[in-house]
């Protein structure tokens, strides 16, 4: 398996920080943009099959992949390394908004927010025709995924995207030509057991402030399935439901969240200096990421063996024909729903998109051109 160091992962993902606009299913397109299409480090399999497994983990699925990606090139070292640079430059303006909110309350609503929703859009929409054409081979993938994508919309519950992704390993299970026990690699349960001895010990010993506010961000990291948002009830109950910060801070926090690169959990950072500071600030992000870490390092080297085992591959086939269906439905729900809100903003989606799909145009150029064009259009 390759290797690289765990400056070189730093550095990739921290321009990758600075760059990935558009929220988690935008980042997946990012990273395999970066990762498959162009370093050529995975293979598209490779990359659905890790994405396919943080579908199936809580916490910020974007962020696992990225902890995934940094833990197959450099073990914990190299996942510690992915996290913090992609973690880095949104959890620094998180913090700084913060601060600053009260003086420029209309960042939020401005037309060059609403241009990085526009690249969003264009961005998403390269990588589902990008994974549909290696990872729908056939027709009868192609239909699970067009059903699968059908049905998130009608039900569009992040519970919903657990309930099919199961159906469909169940699917390939019984179209495995020969069903073969596997031989996998033992989960590290180290990392198992701090997961969930924190998540029980946490709320005994929560008699401080700042033992409260860690163990309920860690307790939203740990139970969130479908991350993005949502997160927003979950940190609701943590924050506002106590008096720790107004709603209307809250939901303009959110708001900015959404224009930023990088994690949308980078919320929690916002939230925490609010509350308390830069102390709380780290506390937060740290509580946050922290199930989500010690939950794929514990799984992960199991993943790797059970994946090529005959059986469970051709359960991934069709495991990563979910994924492809989750994405279409991701995009038009909420990311093309919430962009575009009129035909102009559907024209620069249509020009960005072709640039991307047929001039090979880098993201950043995208995401640039997307705001100035939305920009000067307000």
């Amino acid at each position: 398996m390759r290797t690289t160091s765990t400056t070189s992962l730093f550095w990739t993902f921290l321009r990758l920080g600075c760059t990935s606009f558009g929220g988690p299913i935008a980042h997946l397109g990012y990273f395999r943009t970066e990762f498959v299409t162009k370093r050529g480090w995975m293979t598209e399999a490779e990359y659905a099959d890790l994405a396919g497994l943080c579908q199936f983990l809580p916490g910020p699925a974007s962020s696992q992949v990225g902890m995934g990606i940094g833990y197959r090139f450099a073990g914990v070292k190299g996942a510690l390394a992915a996290w913090l640079g992609f973690t880095l430059p949104s959890a620094l303006i998180m913090f700084a908004a913060a601060a600053l909110l009260l003086q420029y309350p209309d960042w939020a609503s401005s037309g060059v927010v609403h241009g990085l929703k526009i690249a969003a859009v264009a961005i998403v929409a390269h990588a589902v025709v990008g994974m549909s054409q290696s990872l729908c081979p056939d027709w009868e993938r192609r239909i699970i995924a067009v059903v699968i994508a059908a049905l998130l919309l009608i039900i569009p519950e992040s519970m919903m995207q657990l309930i099919v992704i199961g159906a469909a390993a169940l699917y390939g299970w019984m179209r495995s030509p020969k069903r073969t026990p596997a031989t996998f690699a033992k989960p590290r349960f180290g990392y198992l057991a701090i997961f969930f001895g924190l998540l029980i010990a946490l709320p005994l010993f929560a008699h401080t402030k700042s033992l409260e506010m860690f163990s309920g961000f860690y307790r939203t990291g740990a139970l969130v399935f479908g991350g993005g948002h949502v997160v927003l009830p979950l940190l609701e109950t943590q924050t506002v439901a106590k008096g720790w910060i107004s709603a209307n801070d809250f939901l303009a926090g959110y708001g900015i969240a959404q224009a930023l690169p990088g994690p949308l959990f980078t919320f929690a950072t916002y939230l925490g200096a609010q509350i308390g500071g830069w102390q709380f600030a780290l506390l937060a992000t740290l509580a946050i990421f922290l199930a989500s870490f010690l939950l794929l390092a514990g799984v992960l080297p199991m993943w790797d063996s059970l994946k090529n085992n005959v059986t469970s591959r051709t359960i991934l086939n069709y495991v990563n024909a979910a994924v492809v269906g989750i994405l279409a439905a991701a995009w038009v729900n909420p990311v093309a729903k919430t962009a575009l809100v009129n035909m102009h903003d559907g024209v620069i989606a249509l020009v960005a998109f072709l640039m991307l799909q047929l001039m090979r145009t880098s993201p950043i150029l995208i995401v640039t051109l997307c705001a100035i064009a939305s920009w000067s259009l307000s």
